[in-house]
C-alpha cells in the first residue's frame, strides 16, 4: 500500500494538541482563547496545574485583537470615584512593562485646553490637574514620568493639524501601549511552549460534561472545525472529542452567557455588551507623535489619536449592541461619531475617504445586579472591574475586566481552582513572569545590533516590537530566501517572512489569522490587505497543504467577510 502523505506542521501540531486533548486527564479546561483565557491558561500552569485550552475560532479572535491597545490605568475611571481599580490597573501596567519590554511600550498622552482670549478655563485645568496628581499618586509615576502643563507651542508641534483658533495650553501624561492580539498570543505560547498546555484553535465547545444532572463539571465535549469554518454554524461538530479536566473556567468574554446556559440549561443575561469602534488613517493626513486625547462635548466622552506605525488609529466610540457577537459592525452612524468629534478639534477635517482601515469590538461589560441589556444606564458609565463566580456544578466564571488587567483577573479565577482542587500553588508567580519572547529583547536593542545582523535599523526595530527576542528567527527566514524580506503587503512594514513565522509557530490557519491578527495589515489599510489576500494565500499555501482550490475558497472567503465589514461603515476598503 502507498504511504499515506505527511500531514503539514502546523495541521499536525493541532491534531496533536487535540489527541493530548482526547486522552489525558487534566486539571483545568479553560474555555476562551482571548486574553482572560490566555492569562487563566499561563497561570494555572506556572502553578504546576495541567491546563488544556480550547478556543472556538483563532487566538484573540474577539475582543483581544479589537481593543484601543492601551496598557493604562484608565484615567477617566477616577470620575466615577474608581480609584482602587486604577491603582490595581496601574500596577498591572508596570508589570507588563517589565514582563513583556518587546511588546508594551510607554506612551506620552496630550490633553489640549481651550479657552477664548488666550486664557484656558479655570475650573477645566483645575479639574484636569487634580485628576492628573491623583493619576500619577495612584502609581502613575512607576512610568518614570509625571505629568506636567505644556504650553500651546508645544501642543501643535505634536499634533500640526489641530485647530489653534482657541488652543490655550495642554497637560502631558504618560501611560502605555501594546498590540492586544499578540499580548494575547504572546500569553498563550507562555503557557503551551513554556509551561506544556494543550491549545486547540477552531475548537467550539459544544457541550459540557456531564450533560446532565447534579454532578460536578468535569470536562466538555468540543466539536473542531476545519480551519475557516464558522464557529456560529450549528450544522457544523459532527465529530467531537471529549476533554476530561477536574475543573473547568468559562473565559469566554462576550460569550459567557453561552457557556453558562450549557451548564444551567438558560441564559442568565448577566453580560452587555458595548460596542466600540476605532478607524485608521495613513498618517500623513493625521500626523501626531504622542496619543492625543479629544474631547467630545455631546456626551462627555473622549476620544484617543494614536499614532501607529504607518497610520493613525482614532476611537473609541461606547455604545450597547445588540447583533452578532462573532462579527459586529462599524456602521456609518459610527463612523461619523468619530470623525465629527475628530474634526471639531482639527483645523485640516479628516474625510471618510481618508479612512483605510477599520475594526469594531464588544467590551465585555456586566449588568448592574438586577440589571437587563434595557436598563437605561450608559455603557460607558458601567465598572470595568471584574468578577469571578462559581455555579452550583462547579464552572468557574469570570467576567468583566479589561486587556491591562488580565493577569489580576487570572490571579483571581486561578486562587478559586486551586482551592477547589486542594492542589496548585497558591501564590501568584506571573507577577514577575518573562513572557515569551521578552528574553532576548535587550541584547537586540543594545547599540550595533542591527549592523552585526546586517539589517535595517528600522526594520529589525519593527521585528522587536512585535517577536522579542524571536526577531532572530525571523531574520534568519530572510537569509534562507531573501524574497521573504519584501513587504507581505505593499505599504505596510509587515514581511512575508512574519506569514511563514505565523503558520510554523504562532498556530494561524487562515488568512484572517495572518492578515487581522497575527500582522494587523487589515485593520490599518484594507484595500492593500485585499488586493494581496492571493499572494498571501499563495505563500502560506505549501505550508497548510493547500490546494489551487482551497486557495480560491480561502481567498473568498476572507474577501467576503472582509468587504462586508467594510461596506456596512461605507469605508474605503469596501471599493476593493
Amino acid at each position: 500500500m502507498p504511504e499515506s502523505t505527511p500531514q503539514p506542521p502546523a495541521i499536525a501540531r493541532r491534531a496533536a494538541s487535540l489527541s493530548r486533548m482526547a486522552n489525558e486527564v487534566f486539571d483545568v479546561l479553560v474555555v476562551g482563547g482571548g486574553i482572560t483565557g490566555a492569562g487563566v491558561a499561563l497561570e494555572a500552569a506556572a502553578r504546576g496545574l495541567s491546563v488544556a485550552l480550547a478556543e472556538r475560532g483563532d487566538i484573540a479572535r474577539g475582543t483581544s485583537s479589537r481593543s484601543s491597545k492601551l496598557i493604562h490605568g484608565g484615567l477617566r475611571y477616577l470620575q466615577s470615584h474608581e480609584i482602587g481599580l486604577v491603582a490595581e490597573s496601574l500596577a498591572e501596567r508596570q508589570r507588563l512593562l517589565e514582563n513583556a519590554p518587546h511588546l508594551v511600550t510607554p506612551l506620552p498622552f496630550l490633553i489640549p485646553l481651550f479657552g477664548r482670549d488666550g486664557v484656558v478655563n479655570r475650573t477645566v485645568a483645575r479639574t484636569y490637574g487634580t485628576a492628573l496628581w491623583m493619576y500619577d499618586l495612584a502609581g502613575g509615576w512607576r512610568i518614570g514620568r509625571r505629568h506636567r502643563r505644556v504650553g500651546r507651542d508645544e501642543v501643535i508641534r505634536h499634533l500640526p493639524t489641530m485647530r489653534s483658533d482657541r488652543l490655550v495650553a495642554g497637560f502631558l501624561y504618560y501611560d502605555a501601549r501594546a498590540d492586544d492580539a499578540r499580548l494575547t498570543l504572546a500569553v498563550l505560547r507562555s503557557a503551551s511552549e513554556e509551561l506544556g498546555a494543550a491549545v486547540a484553535t477552531y475548537a467550539p465547545v459544544t457541550r459540557l460534561l456531564p450533560e446532565a444532572g447534579d454532578q460536578a463539571v468535569s470536562g466538555a465535549l468540543i466539536s473542531p472545525l476545519a480551519p475557516g469554518e464558522d464557529p456560529g454554524d450549528s450544522s457544523l461538530g459532527t465529530s467531537t472529542v471529549e476533554v476530561r479536566a477536574r475543573a473547568v473556567v468559562n473565559a469566554t468574554g462576550i460569550w459567557a452567557d453561552d457557556l453558562i446556559a450549557l451548564d444551567q440549561g438558560s441564559h442568565p443575561n448577566a453580560m452587555r455588551p458595548a460596542k466600540g469602534i476605532h478607524i485608521a488613517v495613513p498618517r500623513e493626513k493625521l500626523p501626531c507623535d504622542i496619543a492625543v486625547v479629544v474631547p467630545v462635548a455631546a456626551d462627555r466622552r473622549s476620544i484617543f489619536v494614536i499614532p501607529w506605525g504607518t497610520h493613525t488609529y482614532i476611537g473609541t466610540t461606547d455604545t450597547d449592541y445588540e447583533g452578532s457577537m462573532d462579527e459586529p459592525d462599524c456602521t456609518e452612524e459610527d463612523v461619523s461619531y468619530i470623525l465629527d468629534a475628530l474634526n471639531a478639534a482639527l483645523g485640516e477635517p479628516i474625510e471618510l475617504s481618508d479612512v483605510t482601515g477599520a475594526w469594531a469590538g464588544l467590551r465585555p461589560l456586566l449588568n448592574p445586579p438586577g440589571g437587563t441589556a434595557s436598563t437605561s444606564s450608559r455603557t460607558a458609565d458601567l465598572s470595568r472591574r471584574h468578577v469571578v463566580k462559581v455555579s452550583e456544578r462547579g464552572l468557574v466564571t469570570v467576567t468583566g475586566g479589561k486587556l491591562t488587567t488580565y493577569r489580576k483577573m487570572a490571579s483571581d479565577t486561578v486562587d478559586v481552582v486551586v482551592d477547589r482542587l486542594g492542589r496548585g500553588a497558591r501564590r501568584s508567580p506571573t507577577k514577575t513572569w518573562k513572557l515569551h519572547g521578552a528574553d532576548g529583547t535587550a541584547q537586540l536593542r543594545a547599540p550595533g545590533s542591527a549592523a552585526r545582523l546586517g539589517i535595517a535599523e528600522s526594520t529589525l526595530e519593527h521585528l522587536i516590537s512585535r517577536h522579542g527576542g524571536e526577531a532572530r528567527a525571523l531574520w534568519a527566514l530572510v537569509e534562507q530566501d531573501s524574497s521573504l524580506g519584501e513587504p507581505l503587503v505593499p505599504g505596510l512594514p509587515y514581511l512575508r517572512a512574519e506569514a511563514i513565522f505565523a503558520v510554523r509557530e504562532e498556530w494561524a490557519l487562515t488568512l484572517e489569522d495572518i492578515l487581522a491578527r497575527r500582522t494587523r495589515a487589515l485593520l490599518l489599510d484594507a484595500g492593500a490587505t485585499l488586493a494581496s489576500a492571493r499572494d498571501v494565500a499563495e505563500l502560506i499555501a505549501p505550508e497548510l497543504g493547500w490546494s489551487a482550490e482551497d486557495i480560491a475558497r480561502h481567498v473568498n472567503a476572507f474577501r467576503d467577510s472582509s468587504l462586508r465589514f467594510y461596506r456596512a461603515g461605507n469605508l474605503a476598503g469596501a471599493q476593493t
